[in-house]
């Protein structure tokens, strides 16, 4: 059977992992262009990067709850954001054809198994706090940083082209993360917590003394 193949595989070769050539504060882009480690566009792949990287974590506390397909997912959605921070390393006029990004395909794949996940959860009535199991938290905290991703790349675009399947992709996968947050916490058969504004101190009856 063979594999469609839609972008190049990488050209790279890692053979020592410091370089010494950030020490002063800079960093390269794709193009070869040197930027400040703290420009938009590097905050922006940086906190791409960093949500694959929670993704990793909950990947491996799906495994040791043995759910494979969940974890098949998650990989794909790694790859894909890996492909993603590759087109954001890389100016409008440096990418090629066939550069890794992320497409149409991925949102709808998104949307597919959003949709499917969703379908046998029980109606919401209020906000959901995260926690109930380790793996819902986690998903989580994957979703409130790729909703960061999202906002850095959006004040990138105010300045700088982007592509516009980007945010969206960001948009649609921190909805994913949020579905797939409560189907894990069906799957490990753990209570959702609702969110109960009068929980809080000033909302509950004042402690006694004795």
């Amino acid at each position: 059977m063979s594999v469609a193949k839609t972008f190049d595989d990488p050209r790279l070769a890692i053979n020592r992992v410091y370089t010494r050539t950030g020490d002063a504060g800079e960093t390269g882009l794709a193009g070869g262009q040197r930027v400040a480690k703290d420009s938009l566009r590097i905050e922006a792949y940086g906190t791409v990067d960093e949500l694959n990287s929670f993704l990793g974590m909950a990947r491996a506390t799906a495994q040791k709850l043995g759910l494979k397909g969940f974890c098949g997912i998650l990989l794909r959605v790694q790859h894909e954001l890996f492909n993603l921070g590759s087109i954001l390393a890389t100016l409008p006029e440096d990418v090629h054809p066939r550069q890794a990004r992320v497409t149409d395909r991925e949102i709808a794949r998104l949307e597919l198994e959003m949709d499917k996940m969703n379908e046998g959860l029980p109606e919401l009535r209020s906000f959901v706090l995260p926690g109930g199991c380790r793996l819902n938290a986690e998903l989580h905290v994957c979703r409130t940083v790729c909703r960061r991703a999202e906002r850095r790349l959006v004040s990138l675009a105010r300045v700088e082209q982007v592509p516009l399947e980007a945010v969206k992709y960001l948009n649609r996968l921190s909805d994913a993360l949020f579905v797939w947050s409560r189907w894990s916490s069906a799957q490990a058969g753990a209570a959702e917590t609702l969110w109960e504004p009068n929980r809080a101190a000033s909302g509950m009856a004042p402690e006694t003394k004795d």
